[in-house]
């Protein structure tokens, strides 16, 4: 697990390549390493997960010496691409890394050779005698990379904080405000900026200078919708005992470490199911880390300990006080470079912080609510399709609003829309107590070209729950949910796994029967039954519980200071991107505790203005 960055470009020198790499130390503080010659530049910080000689340093370069590599993250199955790069070709393997298999593969396969691969990655080669940078990120996006492009010159980085810190005149991206007004982050291709791109998942680039002008050419090798297939899974027998020795066999490959390692254990389904089997297959007694809040109403860390206590781990238990949590609200903006109003990231932060003092890698259980249809949001989709309840939303969101409590008047929220097209960014974002579309149009002064999601066509057509679930795995989870764990753990160099997101469980997920996801009242039922082979089904006989912070509480008490701070009239109209008198009224709707469901809405502007006085 590292941090890369490099371009081709004439203006940029060896110099600014070293800036842009010192600025990922965080994500690689073990070493460091350049590759500078002819206007091409490859920047690397090394997290030291596997191999741990310096060999192994990057940039790396080939045995034929054609192509120098830097690499961010881990491919599992690389002692197998060994072999069969053994069987085919003569090399003197100089290292025991996964790095230099993969140096080695490409420059055997060509381009085709990211479809072996199994992990999570950023990678980056440059051809020398063809003078051409190769591109790839993974299949879901785990982890990050970010571009500049321009007619002269490309520029990438793990981070957008790299590309910030360049002598650019960079733009802000009023769409992608408005999108994060309206889902808490911002979703791919957006960045906060017009200039700085997020480089896809699933997919591969080739980028060169020719006659002193930049080609970029992308293709997608992998996609959510081609493995969509025409019939889904349906017997639940075949289902169970596939899922199981899937989830096992992705377990076991993502624990082969040179370091010590431990599990992130919530207490809920997915982390206790990926914490019993690395249990099971551990040779030494697995570390497992939690983290509690002091207020009983968010505090979930005793159901951890039940579980590490059955399985016999070695437990870590945190519990966050307010005023641990306090200085993580100043540093979230740097932490994720662009605005980002995901509040779990405050304990993700601390948990990662935490951890990283006694191992240096842990498994998460990141994936499991996409795959398998966790959330109330995909009650939500089957509920606004059904064809009693469709053509009488507006009349029932009035109802709602205007004769309910809070809970009622945030339901009200949800079937307030009458827009097909933009079905599934409504519902996440009513489901994510934030703007919707309509009140955006109300809310911002200029208001530019509003997020809407479109439904790709498919094989199959999915159910409302799988085409809800379709939009989060697309946009929620690698824009939200990734972001958060990845940038949470690698600000303290701490390397995150996460097996439920195999691309073999994946795409066995997407054409499993949604009669298997959700059995009557319980969401991700074979999921469960998997879990229930390896603990006890009554350890789990309680309300899900999401990993949260009693946000609405502090921002009403502790955290009143930043309504104050950033949301006062000055802010708002030195910036001139909200109107003043809507969030003037949100505010006083919010404190005299009619409303309380506005809290998130209140926070994403929070964080919105903290950003643009900070970094704007």
């Amino acid at each position: 697990m590292c941090g890369i960055t490099g371009f081709i470009s004439t203006k940029q020198s060896k110099e600014s390549l070293a800036n842009m790499t010192s600025v990922l130390t965080h994500r690689g503080p073990d070493a460091s390493g350049l590759f500078y010659k002819n206007n091409v530049g490859l920047g690397h910080r090394r997290l030291s997960i596997i191999d741990l000689s310096e060999a192994a340093n990057q940039p790396l370069h080939s045995s034929c010496n054609r192509y120098v590599m830097v690499y961010n993250g881990e491919v599992y199955n690389f002692s197998e691409i060994k072999l069969n790069l053994l069987k085919t070709i003569k090399i003197n393997f100089k290292t025991h890394s996964d790095t230099e298999v993969l140096l080695e593969a490409f420059a055997l396969w060509g381009q085709e050779f990211v479809q072996k691969l199994n992990g999570m990655f950023t990678i980056a080669i440059w051809d020398k005698q063809a003078e051409q940078l190769y591109l790839f990120r993974d299949r879901i996006g785990i982890k990050p990379l970010y571009y500049y492009l321009s007619e002269d010159e490309f520029i990438f980085s793990s981070e957008l904080k790299s590309l910030q810190g360049l002598d650019k005149k960079l733009s802000i991206n009023k769409s992608a405000i408005a999108s994060f007004l309206h889902l808490g982050y911002i979703p791919s291709p957006q960045t906060i900026y017009n200039d700085i791109h997020k480089f896809p998942s699933g997919t591969s680039a080739t980028i060169e200078l020719n006659e002193g002008m930049i080609k970029y050419a992308s293709q997608s090798y992998w996609t959510l919708s081609k493995n969509v297939e025409s019939e889904f899974i349906t017997d639940e027998k075949i289902a169970l005992r596939s899922l199981n020795t899937l989830i096992e066999q992705s377990v076991q490959k993502r624990m082969v470490s040179d370091v010590p390692f431990g599990t992130f254990l919530s207490g809920g389904i997915d982390s206790s199911l990926v914490t019993a089997i690395a249990s099971q297959y551990s040779k030494a007694k697995l570390n497992t880390f939690s983290i509690g809040f002091e207020e009983s109403t968010h505090n979930e860390s005793q159901y951890a300990a039940q579980i590490a206590q059955y399985l016999n781990t070695n437990h870590h238990e945190f519990i966050l006080s307010q005023q641990q949590a306090l200085p993580l609200f100043e540093d979230i903006i740097d932490v994720y470079d662009e605005p980002y109003a995901d509040s779990s990231a405050i304990p993700t932060m601390l948990l990662a912080s935490l951890t990283s003092k006694e191992v240096k890698m842990t498994l998460t259980g990141d994936g499991g609510d996409e795959l398998f249809h966790g959330y109330g949001m995909y009650d939500w989709a089957n509920r606004l399709q059904n064809p009693f309840i469709k053509p009488l939303r507006n009349p029932i969101s009035w109802s709602l609003q205007t004769f309910g409590n809070n809970r009622l008047k945030r339901a009200g929220q949800v079937f307030k829309n009458s827009k097909e097209d933009n079905i599934h960014n409504h519902i996440f974002s009513q489901e994510q107590y934030l703007f919707s579309n309509s009140e955006l149009t109300e809310l911002l002064i200029d208001t530019p070209k509003l997020f809407n999601y479109k439904e790709v066509e498919l094989i199959r057509k999915l159910s409302p729950a799988e085409s809800q679930a379709f939009f989060d795995l697309n946009y929620y989870l690698q824009d939200d949910l990734l972001v958060k764990v990845d940038r949470a753990s690698m600000q303290y160099g701490l390397e995150c796994r996460v097996p439920l997101l195999d691309h073999d469980i994946i795409e066995f997920a997407l054409n499993l029967s949604p009669e298997l996801k959700k059995k009557g009242s319980v969401r991700k039922h074979l999921l469960q039954e998997v879990l229930f082979s390896k603990l006890p089904k009554k350890m789990f006989q309680r309300p899900k519980q999401g990993f949260s912070i009693p946000l609405v509480k502090w921002l009403k008490n502790e955290l009143s200071y930043l309504i104050d701070d950033y949301l006062n009239p000055l802010v708002i109209e030195q910036y001139n991107i909200v109107q003043p008198q809507k969030v003037k009224e949100l505010i006083i709707d919010f404190r005299s505790n009619k409303a309380d469901y506005l809290y998130n809405r209140i926070w994403v502007m929070i964080i919105l203005h903290k950003w643009l006085i900070k970094k704007g």
